[in-house]
C-alpha cells in the first residue's frame, strides 16, 4: 500500500513538473512573438515615411509605391501567425522592389531623409531577423516537448499543440527584383 502511494505521488510530481514546463515554454513563445511584433510595428511605422520620400522623386512609380503600402497594410492587419508570415513575405518583396527603384534616382540616393529612413529600416530588419530566430528557437523547444515521450502524453491531456514556425517564402526571397520604367 505504501509503495502504491509512493508511485502515485511520484507520478503526480512528474505530471506537475511537465505541465509547468509546458507553461514556461508557452509563455516564452508568447514573449518571443510579442518581441518580434514590436519590431514589425516599428517597420510598419517607417514604411509610410520611406514611401513619401521616394514619392517625391519617383512620382511615376505609383504602382510600386501602392504595392508597398498595400503589403504593409496586409501584414499589419494580419491576425493569425500564418497570415502574418504571408504578409511579411509580401512586404519584404515589395520593399526590395522599392529599394531597387530608389537605386535609379541619384538625387534620392543622396537625400538625407531617404538615407536615414533606409538606415533605420535596415536596423529594424536586422532586429526582426534576430527576433524571428529567437521565436523559432523557442517554438522548436515547445514543439519538441509536444512530440517526445512521455511529455507528449501530458501535451495531449492538456491540449498543448505544436505551434507554427515563422518562415519566409524561400522561393520568393530568391527571385530577382525587376525594375522597369514604362
Amino acid at each position: 500500500m505504501l509503495i502504491a502511494i509512493g508511485v502515485i505521488v511520484v507520478l503526480v510530481i512528474i505530471i506537475i513538473v511537465m505541465y509547468n514546463g509546458f507553461i514556461r515554454l508557452k509563455n516564452n513563445c508568447e514573449e518571443a512573438f510579442a518581441t518580434m511584433d514590436v519590431y514589425l510595428k516599428k517597420r510598419y511605422d517607417l514604411i509610410p515615411n520611406l514611401v513619401e520620400t521616394v514619392k517625391g522623386y519617383a512620382s511615376h512609380e505609383k504602382e510600386t509605391l501602392e504595392r508597398v503600402i498595400s503589403a504593409r497594410n496586409m501584414a499589419q492587419g494580419a491576425v493569425t501567425l500564418e497570415e502574418k508570415a504571408a504578409g511579411e513575405n509580401a512586404l519584404t518583396g515589395t520593399l526590395k522592389t522599392l529599394f531597387a527603384v530608389a537605386e535609379n534616382y541619384p538625387d534620392l540616393k543622396a537625400n538625407e531623409n531617404f538615407l536615414d529612413l533606409q538606415h533605420k529600416l535596415n536596423m529594424v530588419e536586422e532586429d526582426i531577423a534576430n527576433s524571428r530566430k529567437y521565436y523559432n528557437a523557442v517554438i522548436k523547444q515547445f514543439n519538441t516537448k509536444c512530440e517526445v515521450f512521455p511529455s507528449n502524453i501530458i501535451a495531449s491531456i492538456f491540449h498543448f499543440e505544436k505551434k507554427p514556425m515563422f518562415e519566409v517564402d524561400a522561393e520568393e526571397e530568391r527571385k530577382n527584383v525587376k525594375v522597369s520604367f514604362q
